[in-house]
């Protein structure tokens, strides 16, 4: 009898090990607050504090929007969107993925190569959101569904000056 609960005790154990623990996984990637995400679910709901027992103030339904991460406690996550709102989302809806949005009145270029002479490829207008790789210098390449090229930061949100991405 004892051996059974022994043997069993074992495999739940063993089962529980091979189970990663997405908090422990988070935390075991920390970085330096404050830093930029992206909403990873197509339903986000941002609320007023870190559980789901404070009210939502806000429904995203826009999946890659970059946010900022600006304070963490447990799973949940402080956040910033691009227009200034804060409030609490649960880690488990955001990404690591870079993404930008266009803000601003007007376009922005986005080019062949990282340099204002190089050719246009094409232009996003405000609003438009894509994710970020390649960034130095002041440029990042950006890719909208497909459609990629090279833009200077300044336009974007989503993305610090002097910040360098692979």
């Amino acid at each position: 009898m004892t051996m059974r609960i022994l043997a069993a005790a074992l495999s739940v154990f063993v089962a529980t090990a091979l189970v990663p623990d997405p908090v422990a996984a988070a935390d075991a990637t920390k970085r330096t607050l404050p830093y930029y995400a992206s909403i990873s679910a197509s339903r986000a709901r941002m609320r007023t504090g870190p559980a789901r027992t404070y009210p939502a103030s806000w429904l995203y339904q826009r999946q890659d929007l970059p946010i900022k991460v600006v304070a963490i406690y447990k799973e949940w996550r402080k956040i910033a969107d691009p227009d200034g709102t804060e409030g609490w989302m649960q880690a488990n809806l955001l990404s690591g993925t870079r993404t930008a949005i266009v803000h601003g009145a007007d376009p922005v270029e986005l080019r062949e190569k990282p340099n204002a002479g190089s050719r246009l490829l094409w232009r996003a207008a405000p609003g438009v959101v894509g994710r970020l790789s390649q960034c130095g210098s002041g440029w990042c390449r950006m890719d909208v569904k497909g459609q990629a090229g090279f833009v200077q930061i300044g336009g974007l949100w989503g993305v610090e000056a002097g910040e360098m991405l692979p």
